[in-house]
């Protein structure tokens, strides 16, 4: 390893704001971006009327907003890690009041989308603030705000309802939007005056083609998902948007797979805890959603229906606010779950509990109190879920990578709603009979059957969180403690999760001729052992480690085909540490006729699936070399072109260097593997 600029400036100071006054603000935050979602919800049956329109063209005011959310919060959320979390949580506020202005100044219906659009970008900052708590708060505190503001979508939701109705029914529906555009100025300036910038960015290039094409796959997606119901799910248009999604997503993937600073990190989604996390994620934003979308349907209808109760759209919000509510009281309750048991354990837990609200749903809808408790148990099981994923995440991922990593959970939370979305709507309008009073209502088998579907995905997300790896636990000893009894053992915690990073540690990996080694995963942990953060270089080699202090550090550096490196390093701000690689690894023998060295035969080594990986000719003394591939099964050929022999033998490789002896005349090999 070489060391870089030995330039060093004095570390910055940590901020002062109260930790307090962070989560309250960003919490804030949370509950103005789901009044987005909700405030328009109550006025869509007389959106036509107002705007002169169809029931269906009124529905893109709900529309839009999930759109532009959907495809703004994975670029968002990148650009939060390269430019600053605080500077573009200020843009999305911007953003918020832009659209509220719009839509509050306008009467027609293009102008109106126009302004929930960009309304809509609000939803980005909800993975940026999440972000911005693991920058800033304690570790203490973490787990806690993350919660709170997770919490925040359920009570801004139960809000929204009650708030628009009363609104409505006194003002003008052009307040609705005077009224959010006037908390989100609010927000604005407490965003301005409370929040930090975080000290956490990655340089780099923004990938544009990657931001595009996800673009385009969600907007198909979504589209054809959220206007089934409308255009019918076997229509021509619905069939080749899901068409159009899958064939541009099978094109995103290589591509972020190949380019150096993707969008989003399909290596890092695919570890274990990211990739099971957001599998779950999808599941019980589903459920979460088809919780609120019956209990809001059910208590609305009307009484004839024989499980409606006729409430007003202000009584139904009232009716859902103590769910809200108990999501934000269960906010702490779940930080403090989280620290005892673990964020899987929290998870499981959640999902179990949604289940058992939907199956108490399916049996208990005779009164509104009923309705209540069964849906309140539901949003409980809902806050412990999501107070739990975030922190899965961020304990997965690097420092330098929590916001996007946020972000891509994020949107596949709203593609699980999205779907409960159009799979409500669908059912409904399937089982669409007429009361006795003449109102057309779905039948309440449609209405359990979402249920069974709610508990069905929740416990589906407990299931597949029940694989999620199970924290590892080490012994800790404190300089000068006594040794700990024998079997006690302490839970060692990510210095990244609520420690403010005071320095941010660059350089490159290259090889020996200095070429860059793009993919290579640096990591640095303190010299106890204690894991600080990791990363992996981008095109030109180069990776960004946050740090929380100056001093001395472990620094381990791996690439595929060479042997991992360390060393022990005095890291500080303005510091930046170079490695070269210096061992390539190695696929290497001898091919040999009746035991006697053959040179000038041609090698070749494929896949056992059949793709090519490489060539090389032997040497006078029968020797070959090629670098070593990716571990896995392959096969080995000789070709001796004068006298028109071929060999080939299987072989399995792993991360180490291997030789493999090969007779042209025997064709007995001799593998050995060196250390």
């Amino acid at each position: 390893m070489t060391a870089g600029a030995d330039e060093k400036t004095t570390t910055a100071p940590a901020p002062t704001t109260p930790t307090t006054a962070i989560i309250v603000v960003l919490s804030l935050c949370g509950t103005l971006v789901s009044l987005q979602q909700t405030l328009v919800l109550p006025l869509l049956p007389v959106f036509p009327e107002i705007l002169g329109t169809t029931s269906d063209n009124a529905s893109w005011l709900v529309t839009v907003t999930l759109l532009t959310a959907a495809v703004g919060t994975p670029i968002v959320s990148r650009l939060a890690d390269m430019f600053g979390k605080r500077l573009l949580l200020i843009v999305c506020m911007w953003a918020v009041i832009a659209g509220s202005v719009v839509s509050a100044l306008s009467s027609e219906l293009a102008l109106v989308v126009l302004g929930r659009g960009l309304s809509g970008l609000g939803a980005c900052l909800v993975p940026v603030g999440i972000s911005i708590m693991r920058d800033h708060l304690p570790a203490d505190r973490v787990g806690s705000g993350v919660a709170l503001m997770s919490a925040t979508l359920g009570i801004g939701g139960a809000i929204g309802m009650p708030l628009a109705g009363v609104i409505y029914d006194n003002l003008d529906w052009h307040a609705l939007f005077y009224v959010s555009g006037g908390f989100a100025v609010v927000m604005l300036v407490a965003v301005y005056l409370v929040v930090p910038e975080s000290t956490v960015k990655t340089r780099g290039r923004f990938d544009y083609v990657g931001a595009v094409l996800l673009s385009v796959a969600l907007t198909c997606f979504l589209l054809a998902v959220s206007k089934a119901g409308t255009w019918g799910w076997a229509s021509p248009l619905t069939l080749s948007l899901l068409a159009a999604a899958g064939l541009v997503l099978a094109a995103w993937v290589p591509w972020e797979l190949r380019t150096g600073q993707p969008l989003v990190d399909i290596r890092t989604s695919m570890r274990r805890t990211v990739l099971l996390t957001n599998a779950a994620s999808v599941l019980i934003g589903f459920a979460m959603f088809a919780n609120f979308l019956t209990s809001a349907q059910q208590v609305q209808m009307p009484a004839d229906t024989g499980y409606g109760f006729g409430l007003s759209a202000v009584s139904t919000g009232l009716v859902l606010l103590p769910s809200g509510l108990l999501m934000v009281a269960m906010s702490p309750v779940s930080a403090g779950l989280i620290r005892r048991y673990g964020a899987r354990a929290v998870l499981i837990a959640g999902a179990v509990t949604i289940a058992l609200g939907f199956i108490g749903r399916s049996l208990l809808h005779g009164s509104v109190l009923e309705v209540v408790v069964t849906s309140s148990i539901a949003s409980l099981g809902t806050a412990l879920a999501f107070a739990a994923m975030p922190t899965l995440i961020m304990r997965a991922v690097p420092i330098t990578e929590t916001a996007s990593a946020n972000g891509l959970n994020t949107l596949l939370r709203s593609i699980g709603t999205s779907s409960a979305s159009a799979l409500v709507a669908a059912v409904f309008a399937a089982t669409m009979t007429a009361t006795a009073s003449g109102f057309p209502a779905p039948s309440f088998a449609a209405y359990q059957l979402i249920f069974w579907a709610g508990a069905a995905a929740s416990l589906g997300g407990g299931l597949i969180a029940a694989f999620i790896r199970r924290p590892q636990r080490v012994s800790v000893e404190e300089p000068g403690a006594a040794a700990a009894p024998t079997g006690e053992r302490t839970e060692v915690k990510h210095a990244g999760m609520g420690d403010l990073p005071e320095l941010l540690v660059r350089g490159r990996v290259v090889g020996p001729r200095g070429g860059p080694l793009r993919q290579a995963v640096t990591t640095v942990l303190r010299p106890d052992g204690t894991h600080i953060d990791w990363g992996r270089t981008d095109n030109d080699g180069r990776y960004t480690l946050a740090l929380p202090e100056p001093g001395a550090y472990l620094l381990v550096v791996s690439a595929d085909g060479w042997a991992p490196q360390s060393c022990l390093v005095d890291l500080a701000v303005g510091h930046e540490e170079d490695v070269t690689m210096t061992r390539r690894l190695l696929l290497s023998g001898h091919v040999l006729d009746d035991g006697r060295p053959l040179g000038g035969v041609l090698v070749s080594l494929i896949k056992h699936s059949g793709e090519y990986v490489a060539t090389a000719h032997t040497d006078p003394d029968g020797y070959y070399e090629v670098g070593l591939p990716p571990p896995g099964r392959y096969v080995l050929t000789a070709v001796d072109h004068d006298a028109g022999r071929t060999r080939s033998r299987a072989l399995t490789v792993l991360a180490t260097s291997t030789t493999l002896d090969l007779d042209m005349v025997t064709g007995v090999p001799r593998p050995r593997v060196d250390a």
